[in-house]
This record gives structure tokens, sequence and C-alpha cells, in this order.
């Protein structure tokens, strides 16, 4: 209970208006030239600060997500599921083989870089 009447005692002091007032003052006795500094100082402050803030919002385009599956008949042929089988597994290797083509391209790029960074001594 002591500390809560030691934060309320310091509280009393706090007061919007003597807080005004001891502004008014402080900037009454600063000449004109430290007035313009202040707002320069305080404008390019809030500019930074609202920056920072702008940039944080990142916007999450809409993508939709669709899956799309396949009904078959429950009466379908072993050699039917044998047959469909051989071509999903050609499909899935087409598509193996594109994504290692572009990664290879890729690593390429970056081995370029590297290789002009080393050229630079980095």
């Amino acid at each position: 209970m002591r500390i809560c009447s030691g934060v309320f005692s310091f509280l009393k002091f706090l007061s919007p208006v003597r807080a005004y007032r001891d502004l008014r003052r402080f900037l009454a006795q600063r000449r004109p030239h430290e007035l313009v500094f202040m707002m320069a100082a305080l404008f390019l402050t809030v500019l930074v600060i609202a920056g920072f803030v702008h940039d944080s919002r990142v916007e999450v385009p809409y993508k939709k997500s669709i899956i799309y599956v396949e009904s078959w008949p429950l009466n379908r042929s072993e050699a039917e599921i044998l047959a469909q089988q051989k071509i999903d597994v050609q499909k899935k290797r087409e598509q193996q083989a594109e994504l290692e083509k572009k990664q290879a391209e890729r690593r390429a790029e970056f081995q370029r870089l590297d290789n002009q960074l080393d050229s630079w001594g980095l």
C-alpha cells in the first residue's frame, strides 16, 4: 500500500495545465533560430517515423486456393489404374525436371554474382 501512495503522491504534481505553462515558458526563452531548428528536427523525426509506419503495412494479395479432385468410378479396372499412374508419374517427372532446371539457373545467377564479388575483393 505504501508503494501506491508514493506513486499517487507523485502524480498529484503532474497536470496538463502546468505542463503547458512550463512548455510556453521554455519556448519563450529560446531564440528564433533555435525554434526553427527545433521545428525542423521535429518534422524530420515525425517524417521518418511516419515512413516506418507506412512501410510496415504489407497488404497480402488475395489468392484463390482451389483444389481440383478427380472423381473415379469404383468399378475401375486394375489396368486403368496402372495406366493413369504411368501418366501421373510422367507429369511429375516433367514438373521435377522443370523445377531442377529453374533451380540450376538460379544457382548459376548466384554463382556469377559471387564470382563478381570475389573479383572486387568482397
